[in-house]
């Protein structure tokens, strides 16, 4: 890696001339300001790889253009001169983020060994973002996050079928990105370009799926006033995705087979039939051959639909997913909000580690987007998550047996829970965590001894 490009501001004409006939001479493309207001408005017009900068000048002193540089553009090094050079000042130039501080009158040696070790470090640093990325996306795959083996067969499932016209059935629990799924394949399809169609078949009512699918002429009923497509012909040389195929009422499952069975529909209330190339896509959280034992799903449609079959495990039979899921999770949030806490603490993680989730994947982004909002944290701890793990837990009805039913009972579960993380946090000073919990001291110790919670002597 080269540092080609370099900006020199120092408030001493002769000394940004010495400097850049020097720097010329090795090949660097080098620019120059006298103070740095000038230098920042330079590097908004362009980026610099290196910036040597003077820490004593008029308008805007080198330590203040540190600052400003490492928040605009962090990814440019900065190398501080002085003649006024102390310790003290290197330090403080140093924790400001320079990589470097060198001193006047410096010799020409000196300048070059620091420029070389500078290009050093910033290819490490180029070749680690190079290969951390490289290692994302080799567990990934269009927002897809894997660890586990079974998801990269499922990976590897994908990426070979999608460059066929066959039709896929996605099976797996709510939650678990079948639609995700179901657009990965589409993107690396060679139909891409076309629409990806996406509709949930039981949110349709009945008396409107079939002029919704196939569409209809204008006079066709009542309310028909104009032509209208239906969702095959908008997925016309593109994707249709049906999810939740299951719901789907059986006298329409009739005129399903024939449209995907002779690549045609017909609209309501039209006598010509319309050509469609569709690559049909359908998803269900229910397993369709039972449903077809029992006569709710027509079998020929079922065998039509399920040419690449694939089946999505539930987040707790992976859950060494769990990890670079909720890490790609968070950063994908933190980009939405704007802000917010962009990493999570091991106590953190091991919180979500120890969860069934049984919401899977879409649970996991609801918990992380929640407690992004709700934390004034740069870090996601284990106080953030639990409380909402908890939460989660009744809204599921984990364990909600009729012994377990009590509000009662409940309060006092949490309660004592909620105490013995206030106790851990503050490593078991009661005065302290008396203050966490909003209560009285007198009130902690009496709970402590109700709850029968041991405390550390």
């Amino acid at each position: 890696m080269e540092l080609e490009s370099i900006l020199v501001v120092d408030d001493e004409e002769s000394v940004r001339k010495m400097i850049a006939v020097l720097l010329q001479k090795e090949g660097y493309q080098v620019s120059s300001s006298g103070d740095g207001k000038e230098a920042l408005e330079m590097l908004g017009e362009r980026g610099f790889d290196l910036v040597l900068c003077d820490v004593r000048m008029p308008v805007m002193d080198g330590l203040e253009l540190l600052e400003k540089i490492g928040s605009a553009y962090p990814d440019t090094t900065v190398i501080m001169m002085s003649a006024f050079g102390t310790v003290d000042l290197a330090v403080e130039a140093m924790k400001a983020g320079a990589y470097d501080y060198i001193s006047k009158p410096f010799k020409p040696d000196e300048i070059l060994l620091t420029l070389k070790k500078a290009q050093e470090r910033e290819g490490l640093r180029r070749e680690n973002v190079r290969l951390r990325k490289q290692i994302r996306e080799s567990c990934s795959l269009e927002g897809i996050v894997a660890q586990s083996d079974s998801m990269k067969r499922i990976m590897e499932t994908v990426t070979k079928v999608a460059g066929y016209r066959s039709h896929v059935l996605i099976t797996g629990e709510s939650g678990t990105g079948k639609e995700v799924l179901a657009r990965a394949i589409h993107q690396l399809s060679p139909w891409k370009d076309g629409a990806f169609v996406a509709v949930n078949c039981g949110a349709l009512p009945s008396a409107l799926l079939e002029s919704e699918f196939f569409g209809h002429v204008r006079g066709a009923f009542t309310d028909a006033v104009a032509d209208k497509k239906g969702l095959f012909m908008e997925a016309h040389d593109g994707t249709l995705f049906l999810d939740e195929i299951g719901d789907l009422p059986l006298e329409m499952q009739v005129k399903f087979l024939r449209a995907i069975q002779e690549g045609e529909v017909r609209p309501v209330g039209d006598n010509v039939s319309i050509k469609v190339d569709v690559r049909i896509i359908a998803a269900t959280a229910v397993d369709l051959e039972e449903a077809v034992k029992k006569n709710l799903f027509r079998e020929d449609l079922f065998y039509r639909l399920n040419v690449v079959p694939i089946r999505i495990p539930p987040l707790r039979d992976r859950r060494e997913d769990i990890k670079p899921l909720a890490d790609h999770l968070l950063e994908t949030i933190s980009n939405r909000l704007g802000g917010g806490p962009r990493s999570i603490s091991p106590a953190g993680m091991k919180a979500l580690l120890s969860y069934s989730w049984p919401g899977n994947v879409r649970e996991v982004e609801n918990i992380l987007e929640r407690a992004s909002i709700l934390t004034g944290s740069d870090v996601l701890d284990e106080e953030h998550i639990v409380a909402l793990l908890q939460d989660e837990d009744l809204a599921h009805g984990e364990d909600a047996g009729p012994e377990n039913l009590s509000i009662k009972k409940s309060v006092r579960e949490l309660e004592r829970k909620l105490i013995a993380r206030a106790l851990k946090h503050t490593r078991y000073n009661r005065s302290q965590a008396a203050r966490l919990l909003e209560i009285s001291h007198r009130a902690l110790l009496y709970k402590i001894k109700d709850y029968e919670i041991e405390v550390p002597k």
